[in-house]
């Protein structure tokens, strides 16, 4: 029964390479450019074989081990993953919950990751083999982190299958993984400023000093402790590991067992009373419009993942500015202006949201001009709050409220700027996104070069809406603090005209091209 699952895993793997052309070459790409990584790293360790500073090659080693189980076990369960081979899905095939384990754990065995981390543990076996004793704690040790993190992975990936079977459930993971991905950048970016040549192997050291009485990083460090003449500590160490993978393994039966007899979770249903949003608007097509679009915005994931990113990015862009140098009065002066951009930015493509309802629009005569002004209302109201309460405390945060009008002149440029050009590339130019329903994670097949002018058009075209009251408020800033009034003068006068230009724009546009809008969004 076992080596019937294993030949599942193996046809499973080659049907991959049944996909389309462009498909295969993608995922030929992929697998040279991870395995070439994979053996990069393993010539790398067999070049330490002969390194006389056996320490500081130990801590390295543990470090990054313990980041590879780390990533073995967090990417299933942030991510999730479409397992194949779920237990479940044996569920009526009548076999022993041992056997059906034991089974599932060795196809975990048959992939791409695990072959790079078979030629990863094979140069650490290389770079530990110094004396017998070494290289026989090394061969022990090195399947012992294998078995580690496939178990770990199964384990991860099992409670994935079982927690996040909902898209609501799936995409506040995806978020939670995101924001963890994008927060780390600012920690990667303090860690270049250490002194590693001074204190980087003392900090190295501490790390690897605590992982390495973890099951993360204690089957790593089994060999590099022999090495140095630590046996006493290696055997201990060992005995962690393989206490480890012991505990793992039973934890792995146990999940099966229970996956077994548990049926899928279902989304819970949820009522609701009134017409909400529909309720509160004007009536009419662009108070209809309006309140669709603010409850996608509420709603839909496709919408809210990328709002939640647009506050990150402030920090994002801060942090290394901050870590550079840059005074604090020109940091503070960067957020509000930053997240009114990408707000303005967001509807470059909105009405390919829409997918194939924009049918709908397109059957009843809308009017270009009310379909277009709907859709900005959610956007604009929030961006009005984010200009509002975001330079006042800015302001009061600087104790320079001179600086209030620049700040709103420009902040108001970027943000209705990009609202107005927004209104006529996404009648204009859509191109795919992702589908209503699918993950917001997906990567829709797109016209790259398409894609790359609307969005460039539509950032930088805002930037250059604000260019003059960007221009008065550095005279404020350096030269003389009345030119903060012309800088709120310009910002809220263009602002508005390029609003303005794009609504009328825009909504001819879409009257125009309406067949074509919703053709594109079928073949979409």
């Amino acid at each position: 029964m076992v080596a019937q699952l294993l030949r599942l895993k193996l046809r499973l793997l080659g049907n991959i390479f049944r996909r389309s052309t462009w498909q295969v070459v993608g995922i030929v790409v992929g697998l040279i450019y991870g395995l070439g990584f994979a053996i990069l790293v393993f010539a790398l360790l067999v070049g330490l074989r002969g390194a006389e500073d056996v320490e500081l090659i130990r801590d390295g080693i543990v470090v990054a081990g313990a980041a590879t189980v780390l990533g073995f076990l967090l990417v299933p369960l942030v991510f999730g993953v479409d397992d194949t081979m779920d237990p479940r899905r044996f569920a009526l095939f009548g076999m022993p919950n041992r056997t059906l384990a034991l089974g599932l754990a060795l196809a975990a065995a048959i992939g791409v990751p695990a072959l790079a981390l078979v030629i990863a543990l094979s140069g650490t076996v290389v770079t530990w083999s110094r004396g017998a004793g070494e290289t026989l704690l090394a061969l022990l040790a090195a399947p012992l982190a294998f078995a580690t993190c496939l178990l770990g992975a199964r384990l991860t990936a099992g409670l994935a299958g079982m927690l996040l079977e909902t898209r609501r459930s799936r995409d506040v993971a995806g978020v939670i993984g995101v924001l963890l991905v994008v927060m780390a950048a600012p920690v990667i970016v303090a860690l270049t400023t250490v002194d590693w040549a001074n204190s980087g192997r003392r900090a190295i050291g501490a790390i690897a000093g605590a992982l390495s009485w973890t099951p993360l990083g204690a089957a790593f460090a089994v060999p590099g402790d022999a090495a140095s003449g630590a046996w006493g500590a290696a055997i201990l160490k060992l005995i962690i590991a393989a206490a480890t993978v012991w505990f793992a393994w039973v934890a792995w039966r146990a999940l099966v067992s229970r996956m077994l007899v548990t049926p899928g979770r279902e989304a819970a249903a949820r009522s609701y009373h009134g017409l909400g949003w529909f309720g509160r608007m004007p009536h009419g097509a662009t108070g209809a419009i309006a309140a669709r679009s603010i409850t996608y915005w509420f709603r839909d994931a496709r919408y809210w993942v990328a709002l939640l990113m647009v506050p990150i990015t402030p920090i994002l862009v801060a942090v290394p500015l901050g870590i550079a140098g840059v005074p604090p009065l020109y940091l503070g002066l960067i957020p509000v202006p930053l997240v009114c951009l990408l707000l303005g930015w967001s509807l470059h493509n909105d009405t390919a949201y829409d997918s194939t309802a924009v049918w709908l629009h397109v059957a009843s005569g809308v009017r270009g001009a009310a379909d277009r002004i709907g859709r900005l209302v959610p956007v604009l109201i929030s961006g009005i709050l984010v200009i509002g309460l975001g330079s006042a405390i800015t302001v009061f945060v600087l104790d320079d409220w001179r600086l209030l009008p620049s700040l709103l002149g420009v902040s108001t440029a970027l943000l209705l700027g990009g609202l107005g050009l927004g209104s006529i590339t996404s009648a204009a130019m859509p191109y795919p996104v992702v589908k209503p329903g699918d993950s917001p994670f997906q990567a829709p097949q797109s016209t790259g070069a398409v894609t790359a002018l609307v969005q460039s058009f539509t950032m930088f075209g805002s930037i250059l809406v604000a260019g003059p009251a960007i221009a008065f408020a550095a005279l404020g800033i350096f030269r003389d603090p009345a030119w903060h009034a012309a800088s709120l003068a310009a910002g809220v006068g263009f602002g508005l005209v390029v609003l303005a230009l794009g609504i009328w724009g825009g909504g001819r546009v879409f009257e125009r091209r309406g067949p074509e809008i919703l053709a594109a969004a079928v073949r979409a």
